[in-house]
């Protein structure tokens, strides 16, 4: 069954509407974000997510280089934050694989789209893992090794810019580049419960990106929030010079009162995975209730349309990105270069000239109709893809499971449109992600929807069985929760072991003879919050509770009566020091 909420998170991460400038909202330096980065790397214990990460002591000096930057004055709108990028574009200091060791290539400077995050004051962590040649929506075409899902390691975490989404959904970085083809930049985003922007074509420049298909490549972002997404989107945005199809960006309309979305007909939403479609139908009833006038579309020539990018003559233009590459190694597939990869990239090869341009006339009808369906709505609402498959499933049919996973995504950028995703809630204890698509330069007008649909959240303290690795944590994470940093209360405070099973403390007020209680914050979607809170069992309840930086949250507490001949654990500074006390 669907569990509809207002946002949903990315792994422990989640995601928020809200414009408040990273350091303003967390008050943290550049240095510590990166040292907490590096630490979470270590705790999750992902390898695969990265083909080369940084060593902590240079990321920590450019970090402190940005702190310096703020405190000699300048306002720098990504400080405080860290980011991660594909390993099809530039980053100096590190070689370009594209997910093949034998290409590796050294840049001589960064992309133009990861040098404007850094001026911004962004702190690049490191490369991550793709699907090789950006070929693929699954995450699991890459010598470096299959990246798995943030939430589920035996599924898949969606491609080709595997490693980026799960950096972002595991909360080591809070915003990462990828690229989009065919979906790279979504289809990740709604496996993880993240925010994916692929913004218009050429809106940033794809100058030192590996190219997949040229005049199709958009340079994408990820985040856990909208505000940071499109935030990052903005930044990189304008003309570099060098990139002949980088566009000025040219700012749709503001939405009117009641605007109009299409949705696709129940014919083209009977294939999803169980649970999907109700999913879906619940995102509608809210964007209704919201004020959107919402009609049903036959989409029937967009999906004709989309099956031409790898079904058509338009391949070709995989074949004339790296085609040359991988016929000169063919003795590398296999090991090197991925074997599917390879096959795909290949037949490009066989299609002629006539037969480009036979698809490229079919396409321009089929657009033409599938647009004037969508007459006077401002953006196409669909789910992101059809379902999430286990990495078995993908090894037992590689071509197959991919083809399907495209079928929203795919006709976009062959369109020349703007695509949004963003998390829409929890199936089966998954993410579930839709994706508002609409005409070039309409990313803003899509960002406006979004928020729609990501809604508010909810912030609160936990101190004990609900922290991470504890036993009560997923609880939270199955109502939408996500870690965002550890904290402490202010001194005013006693902590006390409950005889509770499973055992839990009890966090209590007091006059006099407080101390500081070591504890995490966390965000709630506010209808998971609201669950939550509504199914926690006596003594526990939640009220406002002090920080030692001033802040005052919703947090844990305990009723007076249960704190009777309870065992006072205060000494310990909090939970996990108790428990590992007793062991």
């Amino acid at each position: 069954m669907a569990l509809e909420s207002s946002s949903a998170p990315s792994g422990p991460a989640s995601v928020r509407s809200d414009a408040r400038e990273p350091h303003e909202e967390r008050g943290v330096s550049a240095v510590s974000r990166v040292h907490a980065a590096f630490a979470r790397v270590r705790e999750v214990d992902r390898p695969e997510i990265w083909i080369a990460l940084r060593d902590e002591s240079d990321a920590v000096a450019d970090a402190a280089a940005v702190d310096a930057r703020v405190a000699a004055g300048e306002r720098l709108p990504l400080h405080g934050l860290v980011a991660a990028v594909k390993d099809n574009i530039d980053v100096a200091g590190f070689d370009t694989t594209a997910g093949s060791r034998a290409f590796a290539s050294t840049p001589v400077g960064d992309a133009p789209s990861v040098a404007r995050l850094r001026q911004a004051g962004a702190v690049v962590l490191g490369k991550t893992n793709l699907d090789q040649f950006a070929t693929g929506l699954v995450g699991t075409r890459s010598p470096f090794g299959a990246v798995r899902n943030a939430w589920d390691p035996e599924r898949i975490s969606g491609g080709s810019s595997s490693g980026s989404a799960v950096a972002v959904a595991l909360g080591i970085v809070d915003l990462a580049l990828g690229t989009d083809t065919a979906g790279s930049g979504r289809v990740p985003a709604a496996l993880n419960g993240i925010v994916g922007v692929k913004p218009t074509i050429g809106l940033i420049p794809t100058t030192g990106v590996v190219p997949a298909c040229r005049t199709l490549d958009c340079v994408t972002v990820f985040a856990r929030d909208l505000a940071t997404a499109r935030r990052a989107a903005e930044l990189m945005a304008g003309p570099d010079g060098v990139d002949p199809l980088a566009r000025v960006d040219r700012p749709a309309p503001a939405l009117d009162a009641s605007p109009v979305v299409a949705v696709p007909t129940a014919e083209h939403l009977g294939d999803l995975a169980e649970g999907w479609a109700d999913a879906f139908a619940g995102v509608v009833r809210r964007l209704a209730a919201s004020g959107v006038t919402i009609v049903e579309v036959d989409i029937a020539p967009l999906l004709e349309a989309a099956a031409l990018l790898y079904g058509g003559a338009f391949v070709a233009e995989r074949t004339a990105a790296v085609g040359e590459f991988i016929a000169a190694h063919r003795e590398l597939i296999g090991t090197d270069l991925d074997p599917t990869v390879a096959g795909i990239i290949l037949s490009g090869a066989d299609a002629r000239a006539a037969d480009y341009f036979r698809d490229r006339e079919k396409l321009e009808r089929l657009g033409l109709e599938g647009l004037r369906r969508l007459n006077g709505a401002v953006a196409l609402l669909t789910p992101t893809t059809t379902g999430h498959p286990t990495l078995s499933d993908v090894a037992a049919a590689p071509v197959a499971v991919n083809s399907r996973m495209g079928r929203y995504t795919n006709f976009a950028n062959l369109l020349d449109r703007s695509s949004l995703a963003v998390p829409a809630g929890f199936v089966g204890g998954l993410p579930f992600g839709v994706m508002l698509t609409g005409a070039p330069f309409a990313d803003r007008t899509l960002a406006q929807l979004a928020e729609r649909i990501a809604g508010p959240e909810t912030e609160l303290l936990v101190v004990g069985a609900h922290l991470r690795g504890q036993p009560l944590n997923p609880q939270l994470v199955e109502a939408g929760g996500s870690f965002v940093e550890d904290v402490r209360t202010a001194p005013e405070y006693r902590l006390y072991a409950l005889a509770t099973s499973p055992a839990k403390p009890g966090l209590a007020r007091v006059p006099t003879g407080g101390a500081s209680i070591v504890g995490e914050l966390w965000r709630l979607p506010a209808a998971g919050f609201a669950r939550f809170v509504a199914a926690l069992p006596q003594p526990m309840g939640v009220g406002p509770v002090r920080l030692e930086d001033g802040r005052t949250l919703t947090g844990f507490l305990c009723e007076a009566l249960a704190l009777e001949g309870a065992s006072d654990i205060t000494a310990h500074g909090g939970w996990r020091a108790y428990r590992g006390s007793l062991s």
